[in-house]
């Protein structure tokens, strides 16, 4: 009997001092994982460095101010006579389109190179902008001077407020212009040139004092040439030429064989002995081709001579 006490005694105190070991656990642990679940995760937002050349918002550009190639830029000038305005070459061309025939009218009537009074039209007017011609209908810059009684307008040139002719239209600008060339002594030499002879007009302007710029003869021929205006010549003189378009570019000189002893334009002090001594053809001869019954002449008329 005692010795099953002291067993029971043994086993009790074994099994209390076996209840302090740690508990093994069957299952593991809900320790926090190291991954992520990617459905519960948010993307982060993709981000990219600065370029050097980032993207722009295109600009919008106007076709009509701004060509899409250097051969469809329009040419654009300035054209100073009493004023400086811009034209196109488009503005250029729709002039000599509307006052060629008169050019060469005058040309026939008075013996006025056509190209020189286009050209000398296109210059002074600003191909038909300039304040006087739009104001006066004053295509060439011509003033009033002590003779003219006409219209006037006052507009600051080389002195402030001159007077200068105002037309009811433009042709009767063209046809001044022509009177005011062959009535004065002074232009008497450009009538002795041959009419072909743009380059020689050109010069002899300035040098009897049509214009006070230097450069006005270099300006003239320039747009003689550019645009061809010689061709309108050639056309009134009947000679063929190698070209007969007009063109925005320089071109050479078209040749003519015309010379001006197939017609004079009378000038202050002629008389038919003086020119039939010129031309060396008869007085009686001169009244015959031009119907004449006596000697009379009048400034500007012109004389057939051929």
């Amino acid at each position: 009997m005692y010795k099953f006490i002291c067993t029971f005694v043994v086993f009790l105190v074994l099994t209390a001092c076996g209840s302090s070991r740690p508990v093994v656990r069957t299952t593991k642990p809900t320790a926090q994982s190291t991954k992520t679940d990617p459905r519960k995760t948010k993307r982060p937002v993709a981000t990219t460095s600065p370029t050097t050349h980032s993207p722009s918002k295109p600009v919008q550009v106007d076709p009509t101010s701004a060509p899409t190639s250097q051969a469809d830029k329009p040419t654009i000038e300035v054209l100073e006579a009493t004023t400086a305005v811009k034209v196109s070459t488009a503005m250029v061309l729709e002039y000599i389109e509307k006052y060629k025939e008169i050019a060469k009218k005058e040309m026939v009537d008075y013996g006025i190179p056509a190209s020189i009074t286009l050209g000398q039209g296109i210059l002074e007017s600003g191909a038909g902008t300039g304040p006087l011609s739009v104001q006066a209908n004053n295509h060439f810059g011509i003033k009033c001077h002590k003779e003219w009684k006409g219209a006037s307008v006052s507009y600051d040139d080389d002195a402030v407020g001159e007077c200068f002719r105002k037309y009811s239209d433009p042709f009767e600008s063209f046809k001044d212009h022509s009177i005011f060339l062959v009535t004065r002594e002074r232009y008497a030499n450009l009538f002795r040139l041959d009419v072909a002879d743009y380059k020689g007009w050109a010069k002899g302007l300035k040098a009897a004092g049509y214009a006070t710029d230097p450069a006005y003869p270099t300006k003239l021929i320039g747009l003689i040439e550019r645009y061809q205006l010689q061709r309108f010549d050639v056309e009134v003189l009947g000679t063929s030429s190698t070209t007969n378009t007009i063109s925005s570019s320089a071109t050479p000189p078209i040749k003519s064989e015309y010379t001006i002893e197939k017609q004079h334009v009378v000038v202050k002090g002629d008389t038919l002995y003086s020119i039939s001594k010129k031309y060396s053809i008869p007085v009686e001869v001169l009244k015959s081709k031009n119907n004449l019954k006596d000697t009379a002449l009048a400034i500007g008329q012109i004389l057939r001579i051929d």
